[in-house]
């Protein structure tokens, strides 16, 4: 399991942002991923999708490496997020938005100040 949780913490450390999810960023394979795609593309963050689906040992790797039991996971800038409801709760209350500018990752093609 340490290459997986090796690979994961690459992901994260390599990339502003990260979604482990199930299915792509172009095709989602469950509504919960799909809420959260729509919400990195409204905000016109680049981001890396992971697909869960396409690796057991990586679809239960991040519930070890986060400690947190379902997917989407997202990580902005080395840092766990949430899932799903945590992600539309901070978006809907411009938390998320917030954090982006905090942490300088670009939204919506442009840098923020």
């Amino acid at each position: 399991m340490s290459a997986i949780k090796e690979y994961i913490q690459g992901e994260v450390d390599s990339n502003n942002i990260v979604l482990f999810m199930k299915g792509t960023p172009d095709f989602p394979q469950c509504g919960f991923s799909g809420q959260v795609v729509q919400i990195m593309n409204y905000l016109g963050v680049e981001y890396k999708g992971v697909n869960v689906l396409a690796d057991d040992d990586i679809r239960q790797g991040i519930k070890d490496f986060s400690d947190w039991p379902t997917v989407p996971q997202l990580y902005v800038k080395g840092e766990f997020v949430g899932g799903c409801d945590i992600v539309r709760e901070m978006f809907q209350a411009s938390e998320l938005q917030n954090l982006m500018i905090e942490k300088g990752v670009p939204m919506n093609g442009k840098a923020e100040a």
